[in-house]
């Protein structure tokens, strides 16, 4: 799956994605961009705030709906996703 495809599939709903994290474990993570799951942002938690920030191409956000917060992982190290 490529970039833009992964990233549209983020926004219309739940993505398991693999990936190998920096310390050379595999990790798999059920994630989501879209807007209906992501919880409403607060000013307790301003990662969930949208707002202009510097965008690493390298690196892509997402909202892990196992650990209900914000994680990311890098382009270089994906593996797969599997959109359920």
């Amino acid at each position: 799956m490529d970039k833009d495809t992964l990233k549209e599939a983020l926004k219309k709903g739940l993505v398991e994605v693999t990936f190998t994290k920096l310390n050379g474990d595999t990790r798999v993570m059920t994630c989501t961009l879209n807007e209906d799951i992501v919880p409403p942002a607060t000013k307790e938690d301003p990662l969930t705030q949208k707002k202009v920030r510097a965008v690493n191409e390298e690196v892509q956000v997402v909202y892990d709906v196992e650990k209900s917060g914000w994680r990311s992982f890098r382009w270089d190290s994906f593996v797969s996703a599997r959109v359920d």
